[in-house]
């Protein structure tokens, strides 16, 4: 796999993700807090027991974290990535998270979809 853009600063990142994630949930503040809240639970929670829980709730929240990196071996296999990154999911998941409210709020501002210098037309609000 090999990719025709490049990104080599993680604001190219932002930039690519922020483009389109808001309108992938329609525009929804609702749908836009269940994404926040689903990743919230299953990609940051488990990290934050792991670090700062005690007993049962400190091993569940470990065994959460290594469930999600092992999960996760198949497609870094598949892509040649070492499995180790397996372990950064839930950075990755609190960054695409950022990014996803970076959309929303650029698109609440009148930035949003912004690609090639100029902001995409929200599609209902052409109906």
């Amino acid at each position: 796999m090999h990719s025709i853009r490049d990104y080599p600063k993680i604001g190219d990142i932002r930039r690519m993700v922020a483009r389109s994630a808001y309108a992938q949930l329609h525009y929804s503040p609702l749908l836009l807090a269940g994404t926040v809240i689903g990743l919230t639970v299953t990609y940051l929670a488990p990290v934050v027991l792991t670090v700062f829980a005690d007993g049962l709730a400190q091993y569940l929240g470990l065994v959460a974290w290594l469930m999600m990196t092992f999960a996760l071996r198949p497609t870094l296999r598949l892509y040649d990535v070492s499995a180790l990154w397996g372990l950064a999911l839930p950075a990755i998941a609190a960054a695409y998270m950022a990014f996803t409210l970076d959309s929303a709020y650029q698109h609440a501002h009148g930035r949003g979809g912004m690609w090639k210098g100029r902001a995409q037309a929200n599609v209902s609000e052409l109906r």
